[in-house]
């Protein structure tokens, strides 16, 4: 990807991915930033000095990693049966980036009703989530063990995407208080032994890896995720650069499991350069996160810090 090609990304994903995409997805009816704004003096799970604020208020690195760490749930054979059997993501992805976007923005930045409101939709949806998989194993979307590998593929992915493409690379403190803040969410909808650090993480992968197969399935949903939505040839471009971004973040393990392969240095700096210029552009485009502001307005309106 030549750098020549950042200012034709600029435009694609300022006016057509970000605004119609990402902004819908947080909702963009009038008023839909309220539910931020109350209940007064309310900090949520984490509040404005907590590192999930930092990270999860962040465009471009959450854009990437959510793509990531789809890819990444689809080793799990378990988690990709149910999202084949029971996912419209085919005929509605943006319906899917919609409610993920509206959960992760809703735990991270809401009061504590809008957090309960929140967990209580996902688990009514979990419960109606089960069925048998291709290699004869049941499955159930409530399952605790498949709830904690979903999430640390989630906030790992949203971690990595940081350090590479956030604004400022958190110290290992920093990762290990995020990845014990976020660890929160995930218990709240059942998951049980939830890595909490960086070591832990670590550790977790390597005792999940022998679980870990791409099925047909998974090779046919990194497919769709990787093929280009819209109908001009900037979308198209700003889709790619995404979606290689996000394979190069995925752990080497996963991408030879899916056929992406290792990218070699003389791939990857380019990749990672077009990564670097998308997320600079977003910045620009869109400025601070809205949604932080609306809660930030609403910790502060009860004369909380």
């Amino acid at each position: 990807m030549r750098r020549g090609g950042a200012p034709l990304v600029a435009v694609g994903v300022a006016r057509r991915l970000v605004v119609a995409g990402v902004a819908r997805a947080l909702g963009d009816t009038p008023g839909a930033l309220d539910e931020y704004r109350e209940p007064p003096g309310d900090p949520g799970l984490f509040g404005p000095g907590s590192v999930a604020w930092q990270v999860h208020a962040d465009l471009p690195a959450m854009l990437i990693g959510g793509v990531s760490s789809l890819m990444l749930q689809t080793l799990h054979p378990l988690a990709m049966a149910g999202v084949a059997e029971h996912s419209r993501y085919r005929q509605d992805p943006f319906g899917r980036l919609q409610r993920t976007a509206r959960f992760v923005a809703g735990t991270t930045f809401g009061g504590h009703d809008l957090v309960e409101r929140l967990v209580a939709e996902v688990r009514a949806v979990h419960r109606g989530v089960r069925g048998v998989a291709r290699d004869g194993r049941r499955y159930s979307a409530g399952d605790p063990s498949l709830l904690t590998f979903v999430h640390v593929a989630e906030v790992w992915s949203f971690l990595r995407s940081y350090q590479r493409y956030g604004p400022r690379p958190l110290v290992r403190s920093e990762k290990d208080r995020y990845l014990a803040e976020v660890a929160e969410v995930a218990r709240l909808l059942g998951a049980r032994d939830v890595p909490g650090s960086v070591d832990d993480v670590r550790s977790y992968l390597r005792e999940v890896r022998g679980q870990l197969a791409a099925t047909p399935e998974a090779h046919d949903a990194v497919r769709f995720l990787r093929r280009p939505f819209g109908d001009r040839p900037v979308d198209a471009l700003a889709h790619r650069v995404v979606a290689e971004a996000a394979i190069d973040l995925l752990p080497g393990f996963a991408r030879h499991e899916l056929g992406v392969g290792r990218a070699p240095a003389a791939r990857a700096a380019p990749v990672r350069g077009a990564g670097t210029a998308l997320a600079a552009t977003l910045r620009w485009a869109v400025g601070p996160s809205l949604v932080r502001a609306a809660a930030t307005e609403r910790v502060r309106a009860g004369g909380a810090a």
